[in-house]
């Protein structure tokens, strides 16, 4: 039996892969932008559900904006938390499967070993609280049909990412200070993507439980180690990367220092988890590098 898929967000950089992906394997999908829906609408959102009648809806459309969201918390609420809250009131009424996109920031990120799926949540920032609301609307409304899938240190092609700063200013800076006390798992698109897709499929299955789901990269490391790695595949010299603190670059919104996310949950759905962060950063560079300096 044929399934149609509806993606929001799906002019965004995860969006975008997320469409390649399913239009590449034969899929039904209706990709709707943020201009072709405001998910903060609830008409408009019952409407578009009810006019493509998708059996998966996956939400990728988000407010992004970790800082601005410190002074503009009700704005970042009303896409993050109640823009879900809509997507899974229409999910209920139609028996769609809704995927939810989220984040790490949903932790206090002072830990010291990953968290786990159902580790206790204390976001720092109002995007974590933001999108933590997100999480809780999904799984109250749905709580037999509702997916989240928490990921980090996102980067991809199709739009602005620590990974393509890097490649673009190592063009320009003769040398860069990159954050050394942060950890997490960089995390490319195409491989989200994919997972989406496979939990999403598992799911219309009746195999995936419904819950949340951590999609990020296997292992860990730093911004600065990252640099490092990202000059190392330029050809440029490592060294001119030297390591700072996060007192360095003070920001309005706290971020994690510890941001690496467990994986034991995709069992369940009888999938893998995604590959080494490393792995998947040498595939992706051509294509991250196309998209910098074509």
């Amino acid at each position: 039996m044929t399934s149609t898929w509806l993606i929001t967000g799906a002019g965004g950089m995860l969006g975008t892969d997320l469409m390649d992906r399913l239009t590449a394997d034969g899929e039904q999908v209706v990709g709707l932008t943020r201009a072709d829906l405001d998910i903060t609408d609830p008409d408009a959102v019952h409407d578009a559900v009810a006019k493509h009648r998708p059996n998966v809806i996956v939400n990728c459309a988000a407010w992004t904006a970790v800082d601005d969201a410190e002074t503009q918390e009700a704005d970042a609420l009303r896409i993050n938390g109640h823009g879900p809250r809509n997507l899974a009131a229409a999910c209920a009424e139609t028996g769609a499967k809704l995927l939810q996109v989220s984040t790490d920031y949903v932790f206090a990120g002072d830990a010291d070993s990953p968290y786990a799926e159902d580790a206790p949540t204390a976001p720092r920032s109002a995007y974590g609280r933001t999108k933590l609301a997100g999480e809780q609307a999904v799984l109250s409304a749905l709580p037999d049909t509702g997916y989240v899938v928490r990921t980090a240190w996102l980067y991809g092609a199709g739009g602005g990412n620590f990974v393509r700063t890097m490649i673009k200013l190592e063009s320009v800076k003769d040398t860069l200070d990159v954050v050394d006390d942060q950890r997490g798992q960089p995390t490319w698109t195409v491989d989200l993507a994919d997972r989406l897709v496979r939990l999403g499929r598992s799911a219309l299955h009746g195999v995936a439980p419904a819950g949340i789901y951590h999609g990020t990269s296997i292992g860990e490391t730093t911004w600065f180690d990252l640099a490092r790695e990202i000059f190392g595949l330029l050809g440029a010299d490592t060294g001119r990367v030297r390591p700072t603190t996060s007192g360095a670059y003070l920001r309005p919104a706290p971020r994690p220092s510890y941001s690496v996310l467990g994986h034991g949950r995709w069992a369940a759905a009888g999938v893998q988890p995604i590959r080494d962060w490393r792995e998947a950063l040498h595939e992706a560079f051509p294509a991250m590098l196309m998209a910098e300096r074509p």
